[in-house]
């Protein structure tokens, strides 16, 4: 266990989470559930895959000597994980980088990091290393929560700067930044994505076995991990792959996968917007080479945007391991929380960059910048907390 360097991995996850929208923006004339699918297929297949057999041994093997039971928990929390994954892309759309994750970020940091300890009080067989009493009953442990209650006190600073700059704003100036900007549909979105996506640490949980098996079979503990991201993520591709085909028929957007052009439509070249044009004069004229779609870059873009999704996962197995995971000696369940904390302290930054505060008044920029350093703040309790619990630990 090494606690500063599991807060470090959690950084890195966070900062590939916080970033993995940014290369959609490069995408041009796709629906979204097109460079979502795309780019989800990469999140979700290929580089679970492709990390876990580079760096694990036998990963094959492992999963098939892991019970029904592992697996299938596993694989059913990837697929309720899939719904927040599914919605969270929403949330960025009506509410921009910063305040989409602030708000759903903050129901995932409560329900993913304090639910499975106080679950492990009335259900002490699942594979939680302790109770949220047990927990409580240690000084390490109540630095460490302390650090967990910290985080969720800076998540609701940073919703709360999200809430006072959408009062501020006019309606044109947050469409500059976020064109599809729509407070109440949004906040609705990015609840149920929140909530949804705290399912990933209860999927990492059930998936404890494949970690062991695969230490058992050679591998390094810190990537011991990676098998078990292969049967959340299966889960959540299915339930992403559903939806975008759904959409893909509803919205008449399946022929973008392989057209070189795009219906005028969906390019965003008809008169009103809409699928028929303007109201009772003619349609304009459109020239072909405006329909034409970037093939090659939409999906180096996709590509590029769903690999950095993949790595928030990869940083994040890595510093649970490092945080103790479901050691007794460790504080796993703090892992959670420096996750979110950390995407929400990046995407912030992102928000900035593309001056997605732009107009808001000094007021908002003070409670963003306040609900930042208390994040930071939270990571530096959360990581001495888990520290002197490996301390205390090693003088045994």
């Amino acid at each position: 266990m090494n606690p500063i360097l599991g807060v470090l991995f959690h950084w890195l996850g966070g900062l590939a989470s916080g970033s993995f929208y940014v290369p959609y923006k490069g995408v041009k004339k796709w629906s979204w559930e097109t460079y979502w699918l795309v780019g989800g297929f990469f999140s979700w297949i290929i580089c679970p895959w492709f990390f876990a057999t580079l760096l694990t041994n036998d990963v094959v093997g492992v999963l098939k000597s892991q019970s029904a039971s592992t697996l299938g928990w596993t694989y059913f929390f990837g697929m309720l994980w899939g719904f927040g994954g599914l919605t969270f892309g929403l949330a960025m759309r009506y509410l921009g980088m910063s305040l989409g994750m602030g708000v759903a970020l903050g129901y995932c940091a409560a329900f993913g990091a304090l639910l499975p300890p106080i679950l492990k009080v009335f259900m002490p067989d699942i594979p939680v290393a302790e109770s949220i009493v047990q927990i409580a009953s240690t000084t390490p442990g109540k630095i460490t929560l302390v650090g967990v209650g910290v985080c969720i006190i800076g998540i609701w600073i940073a919703a709360l700067a999200g809430a006072t700059k959408e009062k501020e704003m006019s309606a044109e100036e947050k469409q500059k930044s976020v064109k599809e900007f729509d407070f109440k549909k949004g906040l609705l979105v990015a609840t149920f994505s929140g909530i949804m996506s705290a399912c990933f640490s209860f999927g990492l949980t059930a998936g404890e076995p494949i970690g062991k098996s695969s230490v058992a079979a050679g591998t390094d503990d810190l990537w011991s991990g990676l098998p078990s991201l292969i049967v959340v993520m299966l889960g959540g591709f299915t339930t992403n792959f559903v939806w975008c085909v759904l959409l893909n028929f509803k919205n008449k957007t399946g022929y973008q996968y392989l057209a070189s052009h795009a219906r005028p439509e969906h390019a965003g070249l008809t008169a009103s917007g809409g699928d028929h044009g303007g109201g009772g004069g003619p349609a304009p004229k459109i020239n072909k080479d405006d329909l034409r779609v970037p093939m090659i870059g939409n999906y180096l873009f996709s590509a590029l945007a769903g690999t950095t999704w993949y790595f928030q996962f990869f940083f994040y197995s890595m510093g649970h391991v490092r945080m103790g995971g479901s050691d007794p000696e460790g504080f796993g369940f703090s892992s959670w929380t420096l996750h979110m904390a950390s995407i929400i302290i990046f995407s912030t930054m992102w928000g900035w960059f593309f001056k997605e505060w732009k107009g808001s008044s000094k007021k908002a920029h003070i409670l963003i910048a306040a609900g930042i350093l208390t994040l930071i703040l939270s990571t530096i309790i959360i990581g001495y907390g888990t520290y002197l619990k490996g301390e205390i630990g090693a003088g045994h």
